[in-house]
């Protein structure tokens, strides 16, 4: 049995994933893993995936550091990462 579909955005690009999965893995499937900048600009990326390291945070919803790989996609979430600028 395939769980059904959600659709999110993140960065204002549209992708479909199950049920379930972490906003973290869906900015991966996405073809990103950078969720954020440092104070000196250096991309930084999902690192322990339990919400120690805090270097997954990202905006959702509007809302500021939200840690994406404890919070579950839902239908209709809005993703912001720092991923802009990246070569």
């Amino acid at each position: 049995m395939t769980d059904a579909l959600i659709t999110l955005s993140i960065d204002a690009r549209s992708i479909s994933v199950e049920a379930g999965v972490t906003v973290a893995a869906a900015i991966a499937m996405a073809g990103s893993t950078v969720t954020r900048r440092s104070v000196s600009g250096a991309a930084r990326a999902p690192l322990c995936g339990m919400g120690i390291c805090q270097e997954c945070r990202v905006t959702i919803d509007g809302r500021a550091h939200q840690l994406s790989c404890q919070t579950l996609c839902a239908d209709g979430m809005h993703v912001v990462t720092a991923s802009e600028g990246l070569a």
